[in-house]
């Protein structure tokens, strides 16, 4: 994967959580992980890709982290559904970024929303994923990209 396509994907989280009342994020050096075991927090949004590029594109987070994400952007209501509509939101705004800049044959899928350390994100065997670790507040969470070679 280029690096150009990884600072699209760097690029759509850092706007994301720029719209927040703590602006102050920032990410780490992006790295290579065998599919076998993903890396996964409490909650994930996956996005599925095809057309020009197959695989998936996902968000995964604390509850924590998503519980100060609601609050940041004004709402009250941390409950269960409203946790899971976020996390679906970021990896759907990232997503959705990300098809702004490479163009119409970027496809995306609606967000599917796994709750708990999901043991059924099936990557492609023989391919890598990168992950791009996000540092908001003083939680971490990270953008996980993952292509068909």
């Amino acid at each position: 994967m280029s690096k150009e396509l990884l600072e699209v994907f760097i690029d759509g989280a850092m706007r994301y959580f720029q719209h927040t009342s703590d602006k102050d994020v920032t990410t780490g050096v992006p790295y290579l992980i065998e599919n076998h075991s993903p890396v996964a927090y409490d909650y994930t949004g996956l996005i599925g890709i095809t057309g020009c590029m197959k695989g998936c594109v996902y968000f995964t987070a604390p509850t924590i982290l998503l519980k100060h994400l609601l609050i940041s952007m004004g709402e009250d209501n941390t409950e269960k559904d409203n946790i899971a509509d976020m996390v679906g939101e970021v990896a759907n705004t990232i997503s959705g970024n990300a098809r702004s800049s490479l163009g119409d044959d970027f496809m995306i899928s609606v967000p599917v929303v796994i709750e708990g350390k999901p043991s059924n994100i099936h990557l492609p065997k023989e391919s890598r994923s990168y992950v791009i670790p996000i540092y908001w507040k003083k939680y971490t969470s990270a953008v996980v990209v993952c292509f068909d070679k």
